[in-house]
């Protein structure tokens, strides 16, 4: 019977922060999209205060996969263990665990652990899970290593908030409308082009072009996720050339709820963000007063900008022929 080689590999990374910080860090994955620059969305199945099921979405060389893990929390001993339990092909195992150690009041060491096995252990496949694995985790650890070092002033950095309209109408045309979000290119203000290309079955990357200030010109790209039986769509942005950058990382959701009343829609768009605080100094300066009017105008520029395609779905939903039963 052939047995599968285990391939084994771990990084690591000193922090300025105390360990009840970073572990609190890693043990928040519903926020890793916004924390950690690999993870595009995390779902919760499962959670009994010690142990979670957790379905994710990963960028991995470029690519964008999907898998299902479980993971056993210790906060006592900052250790989380995780094992994946439904993987993408060809990997037929991955687990591995994250530590924290307390190295002084304000210093830590944080390690991550990988073992992996591949179908015949195939040696392409494993050079891949290498590759992947070694960015990602060094991507991790580097924006952890960020993150936590500026904890005494990260809840100024880290905002979210949502966005409301009421709609007359069924889920199925406000989804149809945000799923295929670039048949209108108004639909991001100041856009000049929008590309939405199929990666695999409900996996979107969405491409925008912007007209910038003084003739400049800014790219972003986003991974979209489409539950349509939930009416959900969740991204990520992955790329953003603005200059100077205001922020860090930012994903989002559409979702389309019907109401309590049995009449029509509530459609919410959801941001989460951390601020850049390098770009925050660069625009406004130094200084509390620096972050709060960077919150603020980084709110209203999200405002205005999921506001527009909440009014263009609004219109398209309301205006759209009524389907049959």
């Amino acid at each position: 019977m052939y047995l599968a080689s285990v391939h084994r590999m771990s990084q690591h990374a000193e922090v300025d922060a105390p360990a009840g910080v970073l572990y609190g860090l890693i043990a928040d994955a519903l926020r890793w999209p916004v924390f950690l620059p690999p993870t595009v969305h995390v779902e919760q199945l499962e959670f009994d205060g010690e142990s979670e099921r957790l379905r994710m979405w990963v960028t991995a060389n470029g690519e964008i996969r999907s898998w299902t893990t479980r993971r056993v929390l210790d906060p006592v001993a900052h250790r989380i263990d995780f094992r994946q339990e439904v993987l993408p092909r060809p990997m037929t195992s991955m687990g591995g665990s994250w530590t924290v150690e307390p190295r002084g009041p304000e210093r830590s060491l944080v390690t991550l652990r990988n073992d992996f096995a591949v179908t015949d252990n195939a040696r392409a496949d494993v050079d891949w899970v290498k590759r992947a694995t070694t960015a990602n985790s060094r991507a991790a650890l580097t924006n952890l290593r960020q993150l936590a070092e500026r904890w005494r002033r990260l809840d100024d950095l880290v905002l979210s908030f949502e966005d409301t309209v009421l709609v007359n109408a069924p889920v199925e045309p406000v989804y149809d409308f945000l799923h295929r979000f670039g048949d209108r290119s108004d639909a991001v203000p100041g856009a000049t082009g929008i590309d939405i290309a199929e990666h695999g079955p409900g996996v979107q990357l969405m491409t925008v072009e912007l007209a910038g200030a003084n003739g400049t010109a800014r790219t972003t790209e986003s991974v979209r996720i489409g539950f349509p039986h939930a009416g959900r769509i969740v991204y990520k942005d992955i790329r953003d050339t603005e200059q100077p950058a205001l922020l860090a990382a930012h994903a989002g959701e559409w979702s389309v709820e019907p109401n309590a009343w049995g009449s029509g829609v509530t459609v919410v768009a959801r941001h989460h963000a951390v601020l850049d605080e390098d770009g925050v100094r660069e625009r406004y300066g130094d200084g509390a007063d620096a972050v709060r009017v960077a919150r603020e105008a980084l709110r209203a520029r999200l405002t205005q900008e999921s506001g527009v395609a909440l009014r263009m779905a609004k219109e398209h939903a309301e205006g759209a022929p009524v389907r049959a039963a």
